[in-house]
């Protein structure tokens, strides 16, 4: 209400309130009903359609019908397919601009370069076929998306380009055999020197696919060495582009590749460095839960190296207060002793809001965001929430004495010392809250034993179940056992005890130590070693 929005600016200026607000969760947001909104998809297919069929009829006067169904055809088909293999896909409006649009994009390259070929002669399009850039989608897509997601992109672009120019069987082929390439190529690159070798790999394909074309068609070898020159520099071509823009495709979308992972999981990062200087302990305690939940990923199959990156900045909001966590705290100088439980919590709490700033000033990925603010869900901080119901309790029973009415000591409200959530959201993320819960309560250990270990992971786990924080992760039950499995083996490698060696005796002050006399047969060495 504006009327509130006044009120609390007036007691801001007069310093009885704070200006900032506590981050909140809103699943009704504009954003989140676009993303799945039926109608707004109806729409994105619609518009696709409309310019397949204006890609159709573009060059190509006259009645084109025949064409024209059998796009609409193979699109409808393609769709079918990608509803069924990869849903996610299908339900994220987003996603599915992001495979259209590369598709149709494409698609206008390959036909506005066959417009623009001087000849259409069989020797001029040979040359054709191995300079269009038929792997641009399939590179893209596959990067962001998946290999699933990059094998709908070549069979789509394969088959209506081949549709748009003539219906060329062999377009289809050759586009055919540098997509899956470029697929096979890409799904596990995490360097950009890797998509170049990809791009290379494409290359070498279309320079095969040249030359046997070029013996089936009687070619010369001048010919023979264009199509190959042709073949091998649009593969390395394509893949420079798709390189160069990665960047900003990802952040229109808001989606993260390993390549992108890879280059946050740098320690250099200017935000980690302060944290090894302001709260180290803080930083090791990050180190420790990265591990933990890269090795559950691993179990289950997501990425780990997103997951360790999340674990790397998950508590960065610490930076501001960092003598309030109990990593950070010397032993016999406790600064909580001085404050009332609910403003411990608060101090507590407020990392969360504090790491998104931060994250936002440095401009981390929307992903890491929302680790920051989802790792600790709508959980209850349980130690000053219990300690402030025990004051309570004293306060009433100190009451009686001084014959006080129970009502007057002030009651305990849970919603005071619970974290503004969301909960996880997300597999990774469930994982790190997991993981985060984990270390946290190996500190507490004593004479940490393989079992003890065990019992503790798996308290941690059932804890988190019991109170709901891993509803919304889409984590399966299977899955949270396989991921405490891997946390607790990494866990008692981390814990691990070292044999203790025996100490070497100090000869006492009385003692005289004579030097053994030496003989004619010792060496040098005989005098070292004694």
């Amino acid at each position: 209400m504006l009327t509130d929005w006044f009120e609390r600016r007036r007691l801001v200026r007069k310093g009885l309130a704070c200006d900032k607000t506590r981050l909140s969760h809103s699943d009704d947001s504009l954003q989140s009903r676009a993303e799945c909104s039926w109608k707004l998809r109806m729409v994105i297919l619609g518009v696709f359609i409309a310019l397949l069929h204006l890609g159709v009829a573009w060059g190509r006067p006259g009645n084109n019908l025949e064409d024209q169904i059998l796009a609409f055809i193979i699109f409808i088909s393609g769709l079918m397919l990608l509803e069924l293999d990869s849903p996610d896909i299908w339900r994220s409006n987003s996603r599915l601009v992001l495979i259209l649009g590369a598709v149709w994009f494409n698609l206008v390259m390959v036909k506005g370069l066959y417009l623009d070929w001087p000849d259409h002669d069989p020797a001029s399009m040979a040359r054709f076929y191995f300079l269009s850039p038929f792997t641009f989608a399939p590179f893209l897509v596959t990067l962001l998306l998946g290999q699933r997601a990059g094998l709908f992109a070549v069979v789509q672009i394969s088959m209506l380009a081949s549709l748009l120019i003539e219906r060329n069987f062999i377009l289809l082929l050759v586009s055919l055999l540098s997509g899956f390439t470029a697929v096979y190529f890409t799904q596990n690159v995490r360097k950009r020197a890797d998509l170049l070798k990809a791009g290379f790999a494409v290359g070498t394909l279309n320079l095969i696919c040249a030359i046997v074309l070029g013996l089936v068609h009687q070619r010369g070898m001048d010919s023979l060495g264009m199509q190959a020159l042709f073949g091998i520099g649009a593969g390395i071509g394509t893949a420079l582009v798709v390189s160069a823009i990665l960047p900003l495709v990802e952040g229109a979308f808001q989606i993260t590749t390993t390549i992108s992972w890879l280059e946050l999981a740098d320690l250099n990062h200017p935000l980690l460095q302060q944290m090894t200087m302001e709260a180290p302990g803080t930083y090791h305690h990050s180190l420790l839960v990265a591990n933990l939940a890269e090795s559950g990923a691993k179990a289950i199959g997501l990425d780990p190296t997103a997951c360790r990156v999340m674990a790397y900045f998950h508590d960065i909001g610490k930076i501001i207060k960092p003598e309030y966590f109990t990593e950070n705290i010397p032993p016999g100088a406790n600064p909580h002793e001085n404050l009332t439980p609910s403003m411990s919590a608060l101090i507590i709490v407020a990392h969360v809001k504090e790491g998104i700033d931060l994250a936002l000033k440095y401009h981390l990925k929307k992903q890491v965001l929302d680790a920051i603010q989802q790792h600790h869900g709508d959980s209850v901080v349980s130690y000053f929430h219990q300690r402030a119901l025990q004051q309570q309790q004293d306060a009433r029973e100190g009451g009686k004495i001084m014959n006080m009415r129970e009502e007057d000591v002030p009651e305990v409200s849970e919603n005071s010392f619970r974290y503004p959530g969301p909960k996880p959201q997300t597999k990774e993320i469930g994982l790190l809250s997991i993981a985060d819960a984990v270390e946290a309560a190996s500190r507490s250990l004593e004479k940490p034993t393989a079992q003890r270990i065990e019992d503790l992971v798996n308290e941690i786990v059932e804890h988190k179940i019991s109170t709901g924080q891993l509803d919304e992760s889409n984590l399966t039950m299977n899955e949270i056992r396989a991921a405490a499995e891997a946390m607790s083996v990494t866990l008692k490698n981390m814990m691990h005890t070292r044999i203790s060696y025996a100490k070497k005796k100090e000869p006492s002050a009385t003692t005289v130590v004579k030097p053994a006399k030496r003989s004619s047969s010792q060496g040098p060495s005989a005098s070292a070693a004694a």
